[in-house]
């Protein structure tokens, strides 16, 4: 008897497909076994040569089982052998899982960012981002992991300079190297940007939290490669050839 329900327990794990997850749907994590919302979990399927595939963006067909999204859960997922027993079939889980889900989430943060920044949101260059800081409808200072500390501080500084209590909180991000925002931003030498609000903006800033979530455990304020891992996550080192000067 005990074991019948276990069986219905992880095939309720199971999504029917991926038309079948709305916005604001909730699903059991498979390792935790906790109720979630999908926006706090990541959902895998089973790939064409039996293995486990992130499905960053929820669309890949095939049912999916949901894992907590944090860098952590995933280890562990893989470790305690939850894919297979999930799906009830031999899947491959390898141990590079957790950091090929952390890439696809990064390349969705930046490819969404690419797309602020072809639509206008983006403004780039360390004077015109000062001035921009100056006025309303400012929703991120987006600094290089590798920018120096001087430029960084300085800008800090201007954002609470020109901070008030009618105008929203606007988000840090210190998470991208100089060089994946060049490639993002399609120009050389990206070392501090202002994202404005329009469309594609929120999409950005919802996808890079969920990245550093991913790092940390944590959901940040502000989304820094610096936050807090707790000894358990090794948060990427500026790439090579990336600027590290504060224009």
């Amino acid at each position: 008897m005990l074991a019948e329900v276990a069986d219905i327990a992880q095939d309720n794990d199971l999504d029917r497909g991926a038309t079948s997850v709305a916005p604001g749907t909730e699903r059991t994590c498979a390792l935790s076994r906790k109720f979630k919302p999908v926006s706090e979990l990541i959902r895998f399927v089973v790939g064409p040569a039996g293995e486990a595939v992130p499905d960053i963006k929820r669309k890949l067909p095939g049912r999916g089982l949901w894992i907590d999204a944090t860098r952590a859960s995933v280890e562990e997922a893989v470790k305690r052998n939850v894919f297979a027993r999930g799906f009830k079939r031999d899947v491959k889980a390898g141990r590079d899982l957790a950091a090929q889900t952390e890439r696809l989430l990064q390349s969705a943060a930046l490819d969404a960012l690419s797309i602020a920044g072809k639509a206008g949101l983006v403004v780039g260059g360390f004077s015109k981002v000062e001035a921009t800081l100056a006025h309303k409808g400012v929703l991120a200072l987006i600094h290089a992991s590798d920018a120096a500390a001087d430029g960084k501080r300085k800008l800090d500084g201007a954002l609470h300079r020109n901070s008030d209590e009618k105008r929203p909180e606007i988000t840090i991000i210190d998470i991208f190297s100089g060089q994946q925002l060049d490639l993002a931003l399609n120009r050389p030498n990206v070392v501090h940007a202002a994202l404005l609000a329009g469309p594609g903006s929120e999409t950005f800033l919802a996808r890079v939290a969920r990245f550093a979530r991913f790092r940390t455990g944590n959901s940040p304020d502000a989304v820094s490669a610096d936050a807090p891992t707790d000894g358990a996550l090794n948060v990427n080192a500026p790439m090579d050839g990336a600027q590290g000067n504060s224009s």
